[in-house]
């Protein structure tokens, strides 16, 4: 079954009809989406500040990251199952939305880049762990994954608001 006749069809099923159609509930799935948002974005933002030598330069990243990462991996779960939660209420217009595609296409970038730097800067992160100002690779994934964060935020605000952007 091609994607859009399965997307018609995720969306002609029961339990997606009753999720779009129950204003209270696709609203307090919204409300969770938005606080987990906060905690993972505020996290990671975090994270990427110290990164680029921005933020807290005299503590060690491994301690950052130590605290951090299970506030970012929590929130980033929430986020991605009330999201799909979103997505299920609406395939359909979700499907056609450029913005909501941006979104998906950015967030795997960023996905990609944080595996990258796990699978290869942060190995030798022993040899920089204190420097106030981490090497270049390190201050490349930090800034990169910074600019997707906002990105990705910029691009899911815009998701409603297609049809005043591109017609």
């Amino acid at each position: 079954m091609p994607l859009p006749e399965f997307f018609e069809w995720l969306a002609a099923t029961p339990s997606s009809t009753a999720l779009r159609e129950s204003h209270y509930l696709y609203l307090a799935i919204l409300a969770v989406h938005v606080l987990t948002l906060a905690v993972f974005l505020g996290t990671a933002i975090i994270v990427d500040l110290r990164l680029i030598g921005l933020v807290m330069t005299r503590v060690p990243i491994s301690q950052i990251l130590s605290r951090l990462l299970p506030w970012t991996t929590g929130g980033f779960a929430v986020m991605a199952a009330s999201g799909s939660l979103m997505f299920y209420a609406s395939p359909v217009d979700k499907f056609v939305n450029l913005f909501f595609r941006a979104k998906m296409a950015m967030l795997a970038l960023a996905g990609l880049a944080v595996w990258i730097f796990f699978r290869t800067v942060h190995r030798s992160i022993e040899g920089w762990d204190n420097d106030p100002v981490p090497p270049r690779a390190a201050r490349i994934a930090g800034g990169l994954t910074l600019l997707l964060w906002v990105a990705i935020l910029v691009a899911g605000r815009m998701i409603p608001y297609q049809q005043y952007w591109l017609g």
